[in-house]
This record gives structure tokens, C-alpha cells and sequence, in this order.
């Protein structure tokens, strides 16, 4: 834990400071409230321990400050001057513990060691909250690919390892590494995204580790970076190849030393930073042209999580399928359904642009679809076209088939496999269809009109 020691007395500070850096903390200390205010303003101490009466200020109305800012420091109060009134009004102010000088060392790494095991509990619990309600709100993985990294993800979650995830744009590595972030015990702490192709070189490093005031030219103000805004969280790396060489060494340096400087410091400062990484290249291949750093390689893939693409795990798209559909109408359309036969579409189709595109042809279908269902002609043509194509082996024009003849073929293939999964009861099938038995039987006639029965299951009964 980081634990800020704020009291006038210049002995007092650097006698605990000493202890509690040899007991492993990390510390710093403040001569008084108002030093201690901006300290704390960074919002990166886990503990205070806090003199009450110091000759700028009280130490009471620091804590009711601080609570009043949102700042969650856990305080401990510390005072010569030992009286019950002063204990209540710390406590009340939102102190969680009160001590009285001189501070007994055995004492004070008892309490400390209490907030800490407190504060994993919490995290613990909350991290265990999360899992329950996601496992409720996402779909269940039916591929066993997409099975077996779900198995990772949980495995890995709860660990402080680096995570590299890999896999084709669009599969949803941002979507993988949020689940990290969220089933892990860091999830009351800040997960920071951050795309390492969309930063200016020139700027990169001041985006990531902050500067100090005049650090360059326009730098009127100090500013933290992304790192240290992600203190005790996560930072997210995406697109990591794109990162260049000089600060690929510089994310090294914070991987093994868990310190970092800021652009014009002089000072270092600790940070601690889960980095989940991402990519779509072969960082190996880029690590034999000299373009990526191997040791940074190394570090970052020690646990690699490769996300298939879409058209490698079929079994998953119907039930992806609803669930973005209810992720994007939200409660403004809840019974918007999608026709049998335009699932079939999607799921046939093998989308280059993966679950991204998916995500985008599906909310262009939520703004077309009438009557509470999503059809085959609120799907853009190129679908339909490139299934034909696919399953032909020849363009659409060399087939000299007309998009409405693909499209009645790929709707009877759907009915007649849904025939036979009835073993032929057409109302059973119809129902299962959501189409009326009339409307299954006037369908069948104008598919035995165009030809369309290659697929005709072998027995279907006459009524039921």
C-alpha cells in the first residue's frame, strides 16, 4: 500500500518513513495539511496517517475535506493530545482509525495490515459481484474455441500477469481485455484504454507518463499521464506494435522497475499498473525485422490469449446475434426478433470484418426492421451475394442467377432442414419457423414451382 505520513514534526516523519519502507510499504510524507492536500489529490494514497493539530491546519476538517472530494484514503488519526471528543469527531469526520503518540510499531502494522486485508475483501467481493451479474448478462460460448479462452480469461483474471491478446481487427480483443480488468481485483480501479497506433510519435510520451510544466513548448501546466491515471488499475495497450522503438523501451523499464518519470521530471515516481497488451500482427516476426523489441516481447507475452475469428466459430454467431441485437435496441424495441432465414444469412456469411462488422450491419438492421422483426431485406445485398458466390464457386453474374433466386434458394434450404429436424411434422415445423402452417404450405408450393427441391426432406406427413 502507498501510505502518505502527515505530521509537522520533521523526526517524527522520517523516523516513519524509514519503518514502514522496511516493512515494504511505499511512502511519503507531507509537513502539514496544506502540502498533504495536494498529495492526496492525486488520489494514489491508500492510507494516511494524519497528526490532528498542525500549525496550518486541522487535521479533522482534512479528512472531512477529502471525504467531501470523493478521495477514499483510509485515515488513521494520530495526536498527543488523546481525548474521546477528539476520537468521535475523527471518526465522524470519516477517519477509520485513531491513534494515540508515541505510536507503537507492532500496533501500527497491526492496523495497517486490518485495511489491507480489508480493502482486498472488498475488492474481492466486488470482483465476485461482477462475475456473477456478467455470466448472467452475456451469452454462453457454444464453440470450443471460444469455450477454452473464456477458461483462460477466468484463469488469468485474478492474477497480476501481463495478458498479450492476439487475433484478426474487429474480434473484440478491447472487449476481452475489459473482462480482465473487470473480473479482476483491481476492478474499483481505473481501466484506461489506450490506442498506441492513434498518438502523434511526438507526443506518445507525454500521453503515457505526463509532463511537468514547461516540459516542451505549450506545456503550461503540469498533466498526469495515462500510467499514473491508471494507478492500481489497468492500462490497456492496444495495437502495441504500432508503438515506436524508443518508447517500446521506456514500457520495459516500467514493466520491470514499476517506477516511471514524467517528461521534463527530475524524480521518479512508483506506479502500480496491470498492462494487457493487444495486437493483430506477429509481433515475432516483427521482433527478426527489428521493429518490435524482443525483450519487451517476452515480458508482454507471458500469457497469450488468442481471440478466432468470427468464421472460425459459427456455433457462437446466433446467440452473438441476440445479444447485440438487444445491446443496441436497448429497452426501446425489447421483442425485436430476427427471421429464421436472415439468421441463416449471417451465420452462413464469413465475415472479413468480423464481430465489428457484424455490430455494424445488425444496427443498420435494428433502424430498418418493421413489425418487431429483422428480415433478409433489411440485410445490405453484398451479404446475400457473397453467400451465393461462396457456395457456388463462381461469381453471381458467371451463376446467372438473380439475388431474389439466392435468396428463395437460401430460405428453402432453412425450411426444409427445419422439416426434417421435425422429422417432418409441418406444424410442428411452421411453429418453429414462427410463420403460420398456411403460409409453410404456400411456401413449399412456390419452391416446388421454382425448382427449389433438392433439399425436400425425405418424409414429411400430410397435417401434422
Amino acid at each position: 500500500m502507498h501510505v502518505l505520513i502527515i505530521d509537522d514534526e520533521a523526526a517524527l516523519r522520517q523516523i516513519m518513513v524509514d519503518t514502514l519502507n522496511r516493512a515494504g510499504y511505499t511512502t511519503d510524507s507531507a509537513s502539514g495539511v496544506r502540502e498533504a492536500t495536494g498529495k492526496l489529490a492525486r488520489g494514489d494514497v491508500d492510507v494516511a496517517l494524519c497528526d490532528i493539530r498542525m500549525p496550518d491546519g486541522d487535521g479533522v476538517e482534512l479528512v472531512r475535506s477529502m471525504r467531501g472530494s470523493g478521495i477514499d484514503t483510509q485515515f488513521i488519526m494520530v495526536t498527543a493530545f488523546a481525548s474521546m471528543e477528539t476520537a468521535v469527531n475523527a471518526l465522524r469526520a470519516g477517519a477509520s482509525d485513531y491513534m494515540v503518540k508515541p505510536i507503537n510499531k507492532e500496533d501500527l502494522m497491526h492496523r495497517l495490515g486490518n485495511i489491507s486485508a480489508l480493502r482486498g475483501l472488498k475488492a474481492e467481493n466486488r470482483a465476485l459481484r461482477r462475475l456473477v451479474v456478467g455470466d448472467q448478462a452475456m451469452f454462453r460460448f457454444q464453440s470450443p474455441s471460444m469455450v477454452e479462452m473464456d477458461r483462460l480469461v477466468t484463469r488469468v483474471a485474478v492474477t497480476n500477469s501481463t495478458v498479450l491478446v492476439t487475433g484478426e481487427s474487429g474480434t473484440g480483443k478491447g472487449v476481452i481485455a475489459r473482462a480482465l480488468h473487470e473480473q479482476s481485483l483491481r476492478c474499483e480501479a481505473p481501466f484506461i484504454p489506450v490506442n498506441c497506433g492513434a498518438i502523434p510519435e511526438n507526443l506518445i510520451e507525454s500521453e503515457l507518463f505526463g509532463h511537468t510544466k514547461g516540459a516542451f513548448t505549450g506545456a503550461d501546466r503540469a498533466r498526469k499521464g495515462l500510467f499514473t491515471q491508471a494507478d492500481h488499475g489497468t492500462i490497456f495497450l492496444d495495437e502495441i506494435g504500432e508503438m515506436p522503438l524508443h518508447m517500446q523501451a521506456k514500457i520495459l523499464h516500467v514493466l520491470e522497475d514499476k517506477v516511471l518519470r514524467p517528461l521534463g521530471g527530475d524524480q521518479t515516481r512508483a506506479i502500480d499498473v496491470r498492462i494487457i497488451a493487444a495486437t493483430n500482427r506477429d509481433l515475432i516476426d516483427m521482433v527478426k525485422q527489428g521493429k518490435f523489441r524482443e525483450d519487451l516481447y517476452f515480458r508482454l507475452s507471458k500469457f497469450v490469449i488468442q481471440v478466432p475469428p468470427l468464421r472460425e466459430r459459427q456455433d457462437d454467431i446466433p446467440n452473438l446475434i441476440r445479444y447485440v441485437i438487444q445491446k443496441i435496441v436497448g429497452p426501446t424495441k425489447p421483442d425485436l426478433e430476427i427471421d429464421p432465414v436472415a439468421e441463416e444469412m449471417l451465420t452462413d456469411y464469413p465475415w472479413p470484418g468480423n464481430v465489428r462488422e457484424l455490430d455494424n450491419i445488425l444496427n443498420r438492421a435494428c433502424i430498418l426492421a418493421d413489425g418487431g422483426r429483422i428480415t433478409i431485406s433489411d440485410i445490405p445485398t453484398d451479404i446475400a451475394k457473397s453467400i451465393s458466390s461462396q457456395g457456388a464457386g463462381v461469381s453471381v453474374q458467371e451463376s446467372g442467377h438473380s439475388l431474389r433466386h439466392q435468396m428463395n434458394l437460401l430460405e428453402s434450404q432453412v425450411i426444409f432442414r427445419t422439416i426434417e429436424d421435425c422429422k417432418g411434422d409441418r406444424r410442428m415445423a411452421a411453429t418453429r419457423l414462427q410463420i403460420g402452417l398456411s403460409s409453410l404450405y404456400r411456401k413449399l408450393e412456390e419452391f416446388n414451382t421454382l425448382g427449389l427441391i433438392s433439399h425436400q426432406p425425405k418424409t414429411m406427413s400430410s397435417e401434422n
